[in-house]
Parts: structure tokens; sequence; C-alpha cells
């Protein structure tokens, strides 16, 4: 007799496999990060943008007092650019902008440069102590600064004048120094120094401290100098940090107008007055918007040229370096 046939139960049945289903991203979030920071970047172009985009509309435009009150300017083409460009006043003035731009760039990274490795071989305390002076004065609001160096250089109460006749040098009591346009450009080159020095010598310094210290035992084991040891090993390791610094100086210093306007006003005889002092004095003073706004644009081609030609340098020093 045959036995009967077992029938499998539900609970001995192998159980279906499992499928992990992904849930589907909606479309909303994959647009959500842009929808957070497009206020910011709308807000960017605005304020950015704008301003710059309708500077090069009135610089081919007759935009004098009477187009500001009515409207309706009329575009002349580039006879703005040709009486900007034919004039000596312009040529002059780019001459010292580019002056001014040099000495200070110059002064700022080697006095940083020193700064930085100064700091680098302080104990800990005085690098504290000498990292928070540098951040102080780098927060120090630019019109603030200006006054204290208004004060320091003025001519009865200054303190700059009562300490060289203290030390004996009669002859500057009562010197009055923004008068002589010599010295009213050496006094602005110190205080825009002044303000840049903190920034850059900061981050120089954070990029001493990537450097490996056994790069600098094996230099001085060799018998390498001070020098020596910038030259072969500080600086090419840096090489691209000082160009970033360098690019960053350039322009604020290029558009460096606040200080300039408020001790100076571009003066005296000229003798302070840069591409961005330039522009406004036509602008504003004259009331030649147009020629302003010329001028405006000249100074960012001006700006952009210098930069792109020292980033191109750069970036083929690194190549060949690779």
């Amino acid at each position: 007799m045959s036995a009967p046939p077992v029938v499998a139960s539900r609970q001995d049945s192998p159980a279906p496999p499992v499928v992990h289903r992904r849930p589907r991203r909606s479309r909303l979030a994959g647009v959500w990060p842009y929808l957070l920071v497009a206020p910011t970047v709308l807000g960017a172009a605005y304020l950015l943008l704008y301003p710059l985009l309708r500077s090069v509309v009135i610089s081919f435009q007759h935009f004098r007092t009477g187009e500001l009150i009515r409207g309706g300017a009329a575009f002349v083409g580039l006879e703005n650019y040709q009486e900007v460009l034919g004039s000596d006043e312009f040529w002059s003035v780019v001459g010292r902008t580019v002056l001014w731009t040099a000495v200070n760039v110059v002064l700022i990274m080697v006095i940083s440069t020193l700064v930085a490795l100064m700091i680098a071989r302080l104990r800990k305390r005085l690098q504290l102590a000498v990292m928070s002076a540098l951040v102080l004065t780098w927060a120090t609001p630019v019109l603030a600064a200006t006054t204290i160096f208004q004060w320091l250089f003025q001519s009865r109460l200054g303190v700059v004048n009562w300490l060289l006749a203290t030390l004996g040098f009669e002859s500057f009591r009562g010197y009055t120094w923004f008068a002589d346009g010599t010295s009213t450009f050496v006094i602005l080159v110190a205080l825009v120094v002044w303000q840049s020095v903190p920034f850059a010598a900061l981050t120089l310094y954070a990029g001493l401290t990537t450097i490996p210290a056994e790069l600098y035992e094996s230099a001085r084991i060799d018998g390498a100098t001070g020098w020596q040891i910038f030259r072969n090993v500080t600086f090419p390791i840096l090489r691209p940090l000082f160009g970033l610094i360098t690019s960053l100086e350039v322009i604020w210093v290029f558009k460096c107008f606040a200080q300039i306007w408020a001790i100076s006003r571009g003066g005296p005889d000229g003798a302070t007055t840069t591409l961005p002092v330039y522009a406004f004095q036509v602008a504003q003073s004259l009331h030649k918007y147009d020629l302003g706004a010329a001028i405006s644009t000249l100074t960012v081609l001006i700006l952009v040229a210098c930069l792109v030609t020292h980033l191109r340098r750069m970036l083929r020093h690194e190549g060949e370096q690779l």
C-alpha cells in the first residue's frame, strides 16, 4: 500500500525575497538646494552686476544733469571714451594709480611676510598677543582708522609733530603734513599698508603652519641660511598663496577710495588722485556722469587686464614646476 503524498505546509515553503525599494525623490527635493541659494545669488547679481552694467550703458550716452533730471539720454557711441583717452590728465592719473598700487602692494607683501615669519618663531603667548593685535587692527573700521591718522599728523595737536619736536627736530613743530602732496601720499600709503598687513600676515602664517618641520630641519642640517630656506623651501611651497594674496591686495589697493577722499579728496594739487577718485570727481563735482562712467569702466578694464596677466604668469609657472 503506497504512502499518501506529503503536502508541504505554508510554514515549510520558502519565503519570497524581500525587495527594498528606494523611495522616489520628489522633484522638489532636487530643486530645494537651488531655491535656498537663489535669493543670495539674485541679490548679489542685482547689487553687483546691475550697477556695473548701468555704468557701462551710461558711458555710451550723453548723461549730464539735464538727463539725470528729465531722462532721455541719447547714445553717443565712443565719444566719451575718445574724450577721456585723449586727455593728458587721465593718463597722468593712470600713472599715479599704478605707482600707488605698486608701492602699497610691495610694502604690504614684504611687511606681511616678515610678520608671518616672526609669528612662526614666537612662543604661544606672544603669538596670541601679536595675532590679537593684528585682528583688532584688521577689525578697525576704515573711517575710524582714517580719523586716527588725521589726528596723528595734525599740525598743532598731532602726536607725530610733538614726538619729532621732542626728539629735537624743531622744523616739524607745527608742520602741516597735508599741505604737501608728497607727505600726504606717504601718509595715505602708511594708512593703507597698516590696514592691509593683518589680513596678509595672518593668511601667510596659516600657510606656514602647513609646511612640514622636517623640511626645515633637513635644510638646516645641510647648512642653509635663513634666506636660502625661505627662497628654496618656504616660497616655492607657498607660491600659490603668495599669488592669491597679491591679487587680492592689488584689487583692494587699486580701488581704494574712502581713505583718500576722507583725508585729501585727491589733493593737494591732484597728488593723491587715483582713478576711483578721479571718476568720482568728474561725475559728482563736474556733473559729467557719462565721462565718470567711462573712467570707471576703463578702471575696471585696466584692473582686469593686470590681474589676468598676473594670474596667467602664475599658472604658467606652476605648470612648469609640475
